[in-house]
């Protein structure tokens, strides 16, 4: 008998399988939608470990527009980063979170697993997925549960289980890219008193040491030459304090390691992120080195465009071709991020060979432009889905304030619903106006489109505008004068109008 999900109709049901970030946020975006969740997670509980540590400027603008970013806790950024290892700016990025949060991911987690929760997201642990059935109604999997095995139906399945995803080979998509060839150690060790090392680069190897402020060091090595391991399991503690004395000449074994682990080089990419009813996201999707923590960062923004296409097309309001815009849009920007980390592997893990390659780029970071070039990619700025007739058409919304009668408010906080949203700027009492104005034709759309009459300062992104349409995901679908048809942007991107 299929288990049952508590009031939930398995029509419009969504399974997750990974309680990560990644699958938190997703189901998340999916409760904002109207779609029901189900999120299946191997592990009995959240391990605590700070696997990823930290957040880019787009995970924070996205993490913002649902009105998360204070339930992160207080933390300051840094305008500090890297790119494969060589100083980068990041403070001079463009709009409201400049620079890096270093938020260690179990804390990212707990935030996202409350909000989940509290949207009514049915989270399950200890459920490890042994096999899935997927036809034209629906999906089906079977796990292994405390109470033994049991089977959860529904009407999509997204696989966000990270990078030997269970799914991924169930629903036999395939990866394609290159294999491990480097390996690199990491543990967080309490009881340390080593000096903080930055990517610095001795004879022997790598060595990155970094004290947080609850004591904990996270050290991270690799030794130029050493080829990835074949492992069943992570490294032991021993291992990382012999790496670590070999390269640096200091002793670290007095320190409480809390967490040990190895990762490597492999630079992988799923050939699709949909077959049929199953869908993939976060690591399931692709795998990469985390160089500057964009392997999270990547898959939350995997999440945050998934979320609301497959919430409407569960819920049987998208239009055609909508969830195939996941794969389309969400896949390149997938491809970039790959090989701008496979770049960074080569300056990072490089031995003396790769030196001349590293004095031209640090050349090239001196100037503001390719800094902040790079910055903004590290950053996940320069994601932009389509050209369209107005600069803004495809890219992300930037944060722009805005008064709406006597009220302030932003085109963030105006995306907290998750829903679209069609701000008309044509004055302080803009009115419906004529059958032809963009509040009047959005009127139709008005069970999954806010409409908002505003006005904004005139030296702010939305300069020159009448009217803006924005996605659910905070990305622009349509902009007045010049963006096209406003009639064809809301059927595109949220279906058939409601009323005529």
């Amino acid at each position: 008998m299929a288990e049952k999900a508590s009031g939930t109709d398995p029509g419009t049901r969504v399974i997750v399988v990974g309680a990560g970030p990644v699958g938190l946020m997703l189901a998340g975006e999916l409760r904002l939608g109207g779609a029901g969740v189900v999120v299946l997670e191997r592990l009995p509980e959240p391990t605590g470990e700070s696997r990823a540590s930290q957040l880019n400027s787009r995970t924070m603008e996205v993490l913002d527009q649902r009105g998360l970013v204070e339930a992160l806790g207080g933390t300051e950024p840094t305008g500090r980063g890297h790119f494969g290892g060589l100083a980068l700016d990041a403070s001079r990025l463009p709009g409201r979170y400049p620079g890096y949060w270093k938020i260690p991911q179990f804390r990212t987690e707990a935030t996202l697993r409350t909000w989940a929760s509290g949207l009514g997201a049915d989270i399950r642990a200890g459920r490890e997925v042994r096999a899935l059935a997927a036809g034209d109604d629906g999906v089906e999997v079977t796990a292994d549960g405390p109470g033994g095995p049991l089977r959860v139906s529904g009407s999509y399945l997204v696989g966000c289980d990270g990078a030997d995803s269970t799914v991924r080979r169930l629903a036999g998509i395939g990866m394609r890219g290159t294999a491990a060839s480097r390996e690199l150690l990491r543990a967080d060790v309490a009881g340390l008193e080593i000096p903080d090392r930055r990517f610095e680069r001795f004879e022997n190897g790598l060595a990155i040491a970094a004290r947080r402020g609850d004591g904990v060091t996270r050290v991270m090595l690799h030794e130029f030459g050493r080829t990835a391991a074949r492992r069943s399991g992570p490294p032991d503690f021993a291992e990382v304090v012999s790496g670590w004395a070999r390269i640096t000449g200091e002793d670290i074994s007095s320190g409480t390691p809390i967490w040990v682990d190895a990762f490597d080089d492999a630079s992988l990419q799923a050939t699709r992120y949909r077959e049929g009813r199953v869908l993939l996201a976060g690591d399931s999707a692709h795998v990469q080195l985390p160089a500057g923590g964009q392997a999270l960062n990547l898959g939350l923004q995997d999440a945050a465009n998934l979320g609301w296409k497959l919430a409407a097309q569960a819920c049987g309001r998208a239009p055609a071709g909508l969830l195939d815009t996941y794969h389309d849009e969400r896949h390149p920007v997938g491809e970039q991020v790959l090989a701008n980390v496979r770049a960074q592997a080569h300056l990072l893990l490089g031995g003396p060979e790769v030196e001349p390659v590293r004095a031209v780029m640090r050349e090239m970071l001196a100037l503001p432009e390719c800094n902040d070039r790079l910055a903004a990619t590290v950053g996940g700025l320069d994601v932009r889905y389509e050209d369209g007739g107005h600069g803004l058409v495809g890219g992300r919304m930037p944060h722009c304030d805005l008064v709406t009668g006597s009220e302030h408010t932003s085109t963030t906080r105006l995306l907290h619903p998750a829903k679209g949203v069609l701000v008309d700027l044509s004055g302080e009492d803009a009115s419906p106006g004529g059958p032809g104005s963009p509040q009047a034709i959005a009127a139709h759309w008005g069970d999954r489109v806010r409409v908002v009459p505003a006005k904004t300062g005139s030296d702010g992104p939305l300069r020159g505008l009448g009217a803006v349409l924005l996605r659910p995901d905070g990305h622009v679908a349509w902009t007045t004068p010049d963006g096209g048809d406003l009639r064809a942007a809301l059927s595109r991107w949220f279906g058939p109008p409601a009323t005529t």
